[in-house]
């Protein structure tokens, strides 16, 4: 995904240094850790998994591109319950999860609720840090009536010392829409999330395609950070799926 040029051996002795952390605090119950390393070793430039192939997986997935290269297809390799401020740190409801994607190479994206919150061994640089004193309105669910269409939030990002950056966002609901995923048309809803940075006087978009019941993200474009290009995912098969 991130370095075609890195060879199978040196990207299962790069997993496997990760396998003390893969193995603890992995709320997903793996039938075997190691496949997942394998499934991520095979991954291949611009990957197209089968339909019945990925469903017959007992792991989540995603396929992600990062700026104009190749589609990866990602397994989930951890699952921890999120750091930051969300609906579900109510005592109502099960705490959110912060979910780690892993790829090929050992690059991995971060997200909460469909949000990156965080990325690791990028080529171009990471996100670091997402905080905000408020939940994310995608997290909340951004079909409800009652989501807020306004957010504010700070990032960190490498490299350099970017640290503490405002982003201010605006929602606008395009409506129903039709995508295909892995082949597969589906109905969702298409939000186009308006973000300014005031201190770059830097604005941009992010776009979620969500799942128009439940508010599941589907599909997303997302910048890394200012500089940085955009990630999209697509999700394939859901955490707990």
């Amino acid at each position: 995904m991130f370095d075609a040029r890195l060879s199978v051996n040196r990207r299962f002795f790069l997993l496997i240094t990760l396998l003390p952390l893969l193995l603890s605090g992995c709320s997903q119950k793996f039938q075997n850790v190691s496949d997942t390393f394998r499934l991520a070793v095979r991954g291949d430039d611009d990957t197209v998994k089968s339909s019945a192939w990925i469903e017959q997986l007992p792991y989540a997935s995603m396929y992600a591109r990062i700026g104009d290269g190749p589609q990866a297809f990602m397994v989930l390799a951890l699952a921890e319950p999120a750091a930051v401020l969300t609906p579900a740190d109510s005592e109502a409801t099960a705490p959110a999860m912060q979910l780690k994607w892993l790829a090929a190479d050992k690059g991995m994206l971060v997200t909460e609720q469909g949000r990156l919150v965080k990325t690791l061994n990028l080529p171009l640089g990471n996100l670091v840090q997402v905080t905000a004193e408020t939940p994310d309105p995608v997290a909340l669910g951004l079909q409800l009536p009652s989501t807020p269409t306004t957010w504010t939030r700070r990032i960190d990002w490498q490299p350099g010392y970017h640290y503490g950056y405002q982003l201010t966002s605006h929602f606008e609901d395009k409506g129903l829409v039709t995508i295909t995923i892995n082949n597969i048309a589906q109905h969702a809803r298409y939000f186009v999330e308006k973000v300014n940075v005031p201190s770059l006087d830097l604005q941009f978009d992010n776009a979620f395609w969500i799942e128009p019941a439940s508010g599941e993200v589907l599909k997303s474009r997302q910048l890394i950070a200012p500089g940085l290009p955009e990630v999209e995912t697509q999700l394939l098969k859901a955490y707990g799926q």
